[in-house]
Order: structure tokens, then sequence, then C-alpha cells
């Protein structure tokens, strides 16, 4: 099994530790790209115009200022450093024993800096989204990085089951072989009058649960779309942030790409 999470868009810093050292992250065939995207978002962050090159308010010029220090900047456990909704569900810094051991195996987290890391690969915080165009690269960053992705995870997804929780900027990225169980997680909101509406950023919790069940259960890990419809079940009552309740958990057919939409329903 696989999970493929984004990162968060806010992070926290830490606030000591060794910098990130580029040569001990997972996934040894993108470092090079990360050279490139590391230094590239070094000069663009200490332009006049960063804000607009990297697509924030100048609310968050700090944050971008913060950027240009990011090779002495002390570094983290990525499980520590993204925050936020998704990652507070999901709990990953605070799992011990067979769960962190399955986390560290599983859960793959795609970034716009580092193309993937897993919970325990040691970063600094940074803000960059997938969608930026950074000067250098000449492509944006999902472009840039389909290549690298496809090559350092292809493998360990193919005949494989992949849980995928991105967010469509995320998942442009990249997408598992055809040889793979690409399961898309979905939340939808049951409204009283018997209509579904699709949920966005409240999905993340529901996200995150999963995320945390599939790693948390005592059962082995799944190998397929069913054994992760069958093992999400087991969330059919759980509160959601919403004031509601995970309610129904639905897998649908394989649509043409060959992937398969897992949605959990929430009900009031």
């Amino acid at each position: 099994m696989l999970v493929l999470l984004p990162p968060s868009e806010g992070k926290t810093a830490p606030a000591r530790g060794a910098p990130v050292d580029l040569d001990r992250l997972s996934f040894p065939a993108l470092t090079a790209a990360r050279e490139r995207v590391l230094d590239a978002l070094v000069e663009a962050s200490a332009r006049p115009d960063a804000t607009d090159l990297l697509r924030v308010s100048p609310g968050l010029a700090d944050e971008i200022r913060a950027n240009v220090r990011l090779r002495c900047a002390p570094a983290a456990p990525a499980d520590r450093v993204y925050t936020g909704v998704l990652y507070g569900a999901a709990g990953l810094a605070h799992l011990t024993g067979i769960a962190r051991r399955r986390a560290t195996q599983s859960v793959r987290i795609v970034s716009a800096l580092w193309g993937a890391v897993r919970p325990s690969d040691r970063i600094p915080a940074y803000r960059l989204s997938m969608g930026v165009d950074l000067p250098g690269l000449g492509t944006k960053l999902a472009r840039f990085w389909r290549a690298p992705l496809a090559a350092a995870l292809g493998e360990s997804a193919a005949g494989d089951v992949v849980v995928d929780g991105r967010s469509a900027a995320y998942a442009a990225a990249w997408s598992p072989p055809r040889t793979s169980d690409h399961v898309l997680v979905q939340v939808v909101r049951e409204r009283p009058d018997g209509g579904r509406q699709v949920v966005s950023h409240h999905a993340k919790h529901a996200r995150g649960l999963l995320t945390r069940h599939l790693l948390t259960r005592a059962h082995p890990a799944p190998r397929t779309a069913e054994g992760v419809a069958d093992a999400a079940q087991g969330l059919i009552g759980t509160p959601t942030t919403t004031g509601g309740h995970i309610a129904e958990v639905e897998l649908a057919d394989p649509g043409a790409s060959g992937s398969r939409t897992l949605t959990l329903v929430e009900r009031a």
C-alpha cells in the first residue's frame, strides 16, 4: 500500500536542528531535481517581486524571505513540519511501533520543493506551491516533477494499491502506473434533501482520518482497492469537523483512466 498526501500549505518551522541534507532524503533519484528547484526558489525568493512570482499575498512576505535561508535553516521530520487539518487528523508525528513503521513504508508526501518525501525525512519549513512557474526551470513545477517522480515512485507503486489523498495541483505532478490499483479519495456531504455536495477544505480532515485508520488498524495493510474500501468501513460513525459523521463508504468502478474513486459520505 502507498498513501499519497499533499503537503500542508502552512508549516511549523523547526526552532533548532541541523539543516537539510539532500543526500540523506529518501528517493535519491530526486536529488538532482531537488537541487535545481531549491536553487531556483532561493533565487526567486530574494527578488523584489518574490510574492508575485510565488503567487502569495504580500502578508506572507516574511515566509518568502525565509526561503532565502533554506540551506541553513533548521530541519525536522516532515511529519512535524507539515501541519494543518489533514496532518492533525492523521497524527503522523505521534504514531509509534508498527503504525510508525507502516507510515515510513507507505506514506509519500508529494512536494513542490522536494518531489516526494517520507514522514521521517528531515526538512525545513518553506513556502512553495505546485502551481508556481519558477524562473530557471522552464516549466511549471507539476510538469517539472513528472519524469523524476515516475522514476522514483513508479516501481514501488506497480502492482500495489495507491490511496491518493492529494489535491488536484499535486496529483498533476505524478500519476501512478496503470499496473497499480489507483484509488482517488473523495469526500461528499449529504444534504437534508438527499443531494450531495463535494467537500473541499473539510475533505482534508476526512482524508487525514482515513490515513490514520489505514496505518493504525490491527489488520495487514490492504493490497487492493476493495481492501481499502473494506478497511474504510471502520470509519463509519467517526465525527467530522462539519458537525456530522462519516455515514457511508462507496467504491466506484474503474474510470477511463483505470482509477477508482473511494467516496466518504458525511451526514449530519
